[in-house]
């Protein structure tokens, strides 16, 4: 090899070897706490996992490649919750991923300056997460899933199946309820008076409560029941729906899960859908985004379901319009 050949060829490798040890060098992995109302085994938190982390593949993003996902399952526990929230926030993540208002309100108390995406947390302006829906301003914006309209839904596809029903009790904890359990009251006693029906407003703060409830309920003729959602509700929905059942009472619920474990009808935000969703305002921020530029966001799908083996057993023929609308049927 003639010198001047060999000094070319040094110094194109040179050249190329800081070039190629730059190339491999490894993906900068971005940080993300999630605080969760669930136990890690739930069903509804396995699902939720995978929502989240297929709209975030989509968009690029992969738990153990260039995002890591630090989960912390508070259950509906209110002190392991806050203590989850001081250590997810001691973390120093890039983003906190937060469910209902009890996630949100524990981390919210935490931090000023780490951004935080909700799903699920209910009236977030009269909380004070956030300024305005379209202008959040701080460091909090996200996905909401209820609003007080919705109650009208409830007392509509109830009065559909059950039309004999006159008076409707909703259920409510104001322990654990959005604003005390007043969230839904005045959009409730205006849907009443549309359908003609009886408004009763039933506030339980533990399991006695919602035994003795449904029964005095049962008791009454024409009588129905709207189980509004929250941590308690959903946490009781076993025996709210048993309950129920027993007195012969129909029931609609908010939560899908209640009608899948025997509850007569449920209609609710998708939230598997809303997760999914959420997965492109953690992409934006991750990307440079500030989260008080971005819109709170309202649910865009909702499902209804029906649960035929209940209405047999209340002796409730559900019309063929009903089934033909609804987004799951169980037999």
């Amino acid at each position: 090899m003639q010198r001047r050949d060999f000094i070319t060829l040094l110094g194109g490798a040179a050249v190329s070897w800081p070039l190629k040890a730059r190339a491999q060098q490894p993906e900068r992995v971005r940080r993300v706490g999630a605080l969760m109302p669930f136990s890690a085994d739930d069903t509804e938190a396995k699902a939720i996992v995978a929502a989240l982390r297929q709209g975030l593949e989509e968009l690029g993003w992969t738990d153990g490649r260039n995002i890591r996902i630090d989960y912390r399952w508070g259950g509906r526990n209110v002190e392991r919750t806050r203590a989850y929230a001081v250590e997810l926030v001691g973390l120093s993540p890039d983003l906190i991923f937060a469910f209902f208002n009890a996630q949100l309100a524990p981390l919210s108390r935490e931090t000023r300056t780490i951004p935080i995406i909700f799903v699920g947390a209910s009236d977030p302006i009269g909380a004070g997460y956030v300024a305005s829906f379209a202008r959040p301003g701080g460091n909090i914006t996200g996905f909401t899933l209820y609003e007080p309209s919705l109650v009208g839904k409830w007392l509509g596809v109830l009065k559909e199946i059950a039309p004999a029903v006159a008076r409707v009790a909703i259920m409510v904890n104001p322990d654990t309820a959005i604003l005390r359990g007043t969230f839904y009251l005045r959009a409730f006693e205006t849907a009443a008076a549309t359908f003609n029906v009886e408004p009763i407003i039933t506030k339980v703060l533990s399991v006695s409560d919602i035994e003795a409830a449904t029964m005095a309920l049962g008791q009454q003729p024409h009588s129905g029941l709207i189980v509004a959602p929250d941590t308690f509700t959903l946490t009781h929905a076993g025996l709210i729906t048993a309950l129920a059942a027993r007195h012969r009472l129909p029931a609609v619920y908010g939560f899908r899960q209640s009608a899948a474990i025997g509850g007569l009808i449920s209609y609710a935000p998708d939230t598997l859908d809303t997760v999914k969703r959420s997965a492109s305002y953690i992409d934006r921020i991750l990307k440079g985004e500030k989260p008080g530029d971005l819109p709170v966001q309202a649910p865009a799908k909702f499902e209804l379901v029906v649960n035929l083996k209940t209405a047999k057993a209340l002796d409730l023929t559900v019309p063929p319009g009903m089934l033909m609308a609804a987004d799951e049927v169980i037999e």
